[in-house]
């Protein structure tokens, strides 16, 4: 684990909270919840590949990877819902069997909510809530109903069918039925791929907010970077089954081990000559001579600024550039600069 959240303490050796503190030196939050070297493999290739993950109680994490990555194998895997190949997971120091070790797949403690929200059509709101509560004090059953359906503002909907709903709604209710059971870690599997960006925005504000209140433990698997920042700052990068790159946005954007991670944050335009040498468009800065010379052979209004195609003379290549000004039209020669320190060195 990294020094990232450690505190100086003179505590003498006691627990407090989730962290530990000894003597005259840092407290580090106490695992929780550990991944450990999960693979999943197939006769002709790997689909998850030594992946290890450690997370504090109530800590956040999104993964993120583009279709195919192994995201979703993963999240099955963590939920004890897949056999891994090799690995183990944990909670606390409770192992979590895998469908090979245990009659029903599944734990109570890890709930996984899936993209296609798996509703029972034919019963109502509240009863799709409570259906995994059946076993439960029937006064306790009530009462949890009620909380979750008015903290998700459900509670207008409670007689509806899932088909009477809108998408967001229907995924509200797929979120409450997860969480009827008060698991303690939550596994979201794109669960917003579904919804318009206003919806997404609404519904990711409101469930972040519930789940701090309940100290859930989080892994958000998505394959949008906007999806994942909303919901949280600590990043994994995931690609084809590996752990490319992980820690936090500024240090992604700023350091990417790869293209493949610079490209999630923005599009990078290749520096002519200088092999594995990149800029980002907002990195260019647009003068009125010198540097490089082009000219403007496409022009999009985005919100906060131009977004320029600009076709360099030497080499031919077209980069992407930022014009905040909004000074710079179509068949416009421009001259473009950058900083040294501005320029990523990346691998393939």
């Amino acid at each position: 684990m990294g020094l990232r959240g450690m505190e100086k303490t003179k505590t003498l050796t006691i627990l407090e909270g989730n962290k530990i503190c000894i003597g005259d030196f840092f407290s580090l939050p106490m695992t929780y919840y550990s991944l450990r070297n999960l693979t999943k493999s197939y006769e002709d290739h790997h689909a998850v590949q030594d992946f290890s993950l450690d997370l504090g109680k109530g800590e956040f994490v999104a993964v993120i990877g583009e279709s195919g990555s192994g995201k979703s194998t993963l999240l099955r895997m963590a939920a004890g819902l897949l056999a891994q190949t090799s690995g183990e997971v944990y909670l606390g120091d409770k192992k979590i069997e895998s469908p090979e070790e245990k009659l029903v797949a599944g734990h109570d403690e890890i709930k996984l909510i899936h993209q296609d929200y798996q509703l029972f059509a034919t019963i109502s709101v509240e009863e799709n809530i409570s259906r995994p509560l059946l076993r439960y004090d029937a006064g306790y059953r009530k009462k949890r109903v009620n909380h979750l359906l008015d903290r998700l503002g459900l509670e207008a909907y409670r007689e509806r069918l899932p088909r009477q709903l809108s998408g967001g709604q229907q995924q509200k209710v797929a979120i409450a039925q997860a969480l009827a059971v008060e698991p303690e870690v939550l596994l979201l599997d794109e669960p917003f791929s579904h919804l318009d960006a206003i919806q997404k925005r609404k519904l990711i504000f409101e469930l972040k907010d519930l789940l701090k209140e309940m100290g859930t433990t989080v892994i958000f698997v998505t394959h949008d970077l906007d999806d994942a920042l909303w919901m949280t700052d600590s990043l994994v990068v995931l690609q084809k089954g590996k752990i490319t790159q992980k820690g936090n946005s500024k240090a992604l954007c700023e350091f990417p081990k790869s293209k493949y991670v610079a490209r999630l944050f923005s599009s990078i335009n290749l520096i002519p000559d200088l092999p594995g040498c990149y800029l980002r468009p907002a990195d260019i800065r647009l003068r009125s001579r010198g540097g490089l010379v082009g000219h403007v052979i496409d022009q999009r209004f985005l919100v906060h600024y131009n977004s320029l195609q600009v076709r360099l003379r030497e080499s031919g290549q077209v980069w992407e550039v930022d014009d905040p000004a909004r000074k710079h039209k179509l068949g416009d020669r421009v001259y473009l600069h950058y900083d040294e320190e501005k320029v990523l060195v990346l691998k393939s």
